[in-house]
């Protein structure tokens, strides 16, 4: 489990699915004054260069970020533009960057960071031996700090006792590297536990779009975990290739469960503006679908 290393996907087609969703819900749960409560299961690093490292060598900011910044910006210039969501996105990624150049790419932890009003706690957890070092000393970097806890803790197990937070506002951001086959199972327990103590948390599930069994029947699974606790969800999905063979990633998911209602029309003006961005050839397509549990 310990093979697996964030900063190699750093700014791909997954991340910017995942954090476009991402900000999106916290920035509408802070639409209330109340303190709101953001976990993040599995944190990486908080921030990554993608000029050297891990990074450097996949490349995969190249398909992903480096591609959309550059549709963004012919788009800017013959006077179209790329939609509130995705303008806002790319905001937080230059907040990290210079003018000139994009040479870092903030992960989760960093993204929510920025968005902490001073009445809101993150809640940040990472097992890996080297990346829990090196989050620490990243989060310790950032003036919000003193509002970010950091755990080198297994999430899945942790995460029950974190529910409900004190002011039962919570979003929870839950992203694990699927490489261990038992994640899954992890996910579907963990989901269980956590909707039995915080039936209205928004809980925001990542997940990579695979051959394996696992991962293919992951999305139906969750809708009867949400069908039996009577709660509404949104799925969806990116695909940017439809390549047989390839071993890159080329979709990856999104399922929310208790999602906000602008959600949807959030994603729908996004969505075909990714594909259009990021697709590469006639395989690009995306996937939308919600259902509303009644009251």
């Amino acid at each position: 489990m310990f093979s697996y290393r964030h900063a190699f996907h750093a700014g791909s087609h997954a991340d910017i699915l995942k954090h476009l969703t991402m900000i999106h819900l916290a920035e509408y749960l802070q639409e209330k004054p109340g303190a709101l409560t953001i976990v993040d299961t599995h944190a990486g690093a908080g921030i990554y260069s993608l000029i050297d490292g891990f990074a450097a060598v996949s490349k995969e900011a190249d398909s992903g970020i480096f591609r959309l910044i550059k549709f963004a910006d012919e788009c800017q210039s013959s006077g179209k533009g790329v939609g509130e969501s995705i303008q806002n996105y790319l905001d937080y990624v230059r907040a990290e960057n210079s003018e000139e150049q994009i040479t870092i790419y903030p992960g989760s932890p960093f993204i929510l960071a920025r968005l902490l009003r001073p009445q809101d706690r993150l809640k940040l957890f990472e097992l890996h031996p080297k990346e829990i070092d090196i989050l620490r000393h990243n989060v310790h970097q950032l003036k919000q700090a003193k509002q970010i806890d950091v755990y080198a803790e297994d999430s899945f197990a942790r995460l029950k006792g974190l529910l409900p937070p004190p002011s039962r506002r919570g979003l929870v951001l839950i992203d694990p590297s699927y490489e261990d086959k038992q994640d899954y199972r992890y996910l579907e327990t963990a989901m269980e536990e956590a909707l039995q103590r915080f039936a209205t948390g928004c809980y925001a599930i990542w997940y990579p779009i695979l051959s394996r069994r696992e991962s293919a029947s992951l999305p139906d699974r969750l809708k009867k975990i949400a069908a039996n606790h009577k709660r509404s969800w949104l799925h969806t999905e990116l695909r940017v290739e439809n390549a047989p063979g390839e071993r890159r990633l080329q979709a990856s998911g999104m399922f929310v469960i208790n999602p906000p209602w602008t959600l949807e029309k959030n994603l729908v003006e996004a969505l075909p503006t990714l594909v259009k961005a990021l697709g590469q050839g006639s395989g690009a397509e995306y996937l939308l679908k919600s259902f509303e549990a009644k009251p």
